[in-house]
């Protein structure tokens, strides 16, 4: 089954600060009521500079996600990716369950190894080689689902341990909360998801998803899992056009401004342009498409949803 989430990733809204938290909540009811499965935001503290750097606004994850809960009823929500590098795994493990009790059952741990060197310096944490912050993911995918799943697990890892760890209330999902490790790195990162995780997240056309999912299936046949038990999900960035040909412009404004390569995490198009991108992804075994939408307010948001719930029957 197709799924679609939503993902918030600024909060540029020209309201005043005491307003911001409204418009999110106007974004993510908007969002539930026209047919996305979740909602998203961002774990980054300083605004990253394609949306206006550290002097633009930036909500901490979890905080808004809790509010986030407490003002929707029935999508699911997540942080894409929580950097591994800012909370202790069961200090986190902690943070996901509260959010999954406040919820009801609707929390998704989004994981991975960090990458955003500039806050890591700017806020004062640690900010190791890409070695290490693999060898943190691994060892935190373990602690947080052992601390979902028993009742008082213990691991001594290189970087991180607990010992008879308590997670009181537990999880209301039963078989604990889903766990998605964000990255495309195809010697370690979707090794870890094989072997880990319940959802993968990365970004590419048909032909780049295609190749990852192939890879992904290898190392599921390596490490002796079934590749059907993971959902593989794709974020992108959505923009609407009104005609082909303007399709086209901003497509080569993107490749210009981005790079052939990072412009494989935008979908442009209208919306028969854009079903068709979806549909060929699909053919190339996606199954769960996240979309931001920058620039968009909620009437865009409230017209996307349904028109992916409509053709898609989510």
């Amino acid at each position: 089954m197709t799924r679609f989430g939503f993902q918030i990733p600024n909060f540029t809204f020209d309201v005043p600060d005491a307003e911001l938290f409204g418009k999110v909540v106007e974004l993510a009811r908007t969002a539930e009521g026209a047919g996305f499965d979740s909602v998203w935001v961002m774990d980054h503290l300083y605004q990253l500079p394609p949306l206006g750097g550290p002097d633009r606004p930036m909500l901490e994850a979890y905080t808004t996600l809790g509010a986030l809960a407490a003002s929707t009823s029935t999508i699911k929500l997540g942080a894409l990716v929580t950097g591994v590098t800012y909370r202790n795994p069961a200090l986190l493990a902690k943070i996901v369950t509260t959010l999954d009790v406040i919820s009801r059952g609707r929390a998704i741990l989004g994981l991975g190894a960090a990458w955003y060197d500039v806050e890591h310096e700017g806020l004062g944490f640690d900010f190791p080689s890409d070695r290490e912050r693999l060898d943190r993911l691994e060892e935190a995918v373990q602690i947080c689902r052992a601390m979902f799943t028993e009742d008082a697990p213990t691991f001594d890892g290189k970087h991180y341990r607990v010992h008879g760890a308590r997670n009181v209330p537990r999880p209301i999902q039963a078989g604990g909360i889903p766990i998605m490790i964000g990255g495309g790195g195809e010697k370690r990162t979707l090794r870890l998801v094989a072997q880990y995780a319940d959802m993968c997240n990365f970004f590419g056309d048909a032909a780049m998803t295609r190749h990852k999912l192939d890879t992904l299936r290898r190392h599921c046949a390596e490490v002796g899992r079934s590749y059907e038990e993971i959902t593989p999900s794709r974020l992108a960035t959505m923009v609407l056009t009104q005609s082909e040909e303007q399709s086209s412009q901003m497509r080569e404004m993107l490749e210009n401004a981005a790079g052939r390569q990072s412009a494989t995490g935008f979908n442009v198009g209208t919306e028969k342009e854009i079903i068709s991108q979806i549909e060929e992804l699909i053919d190339a075994g996606m199954q769960y498409f996240i979309f931001n939408m920058p620039l968009s307010d909620a009437s865009v948001v409230r017209r996307v949803g349904e028109m992916l719930t409509e053709r898609f029957e989510t």
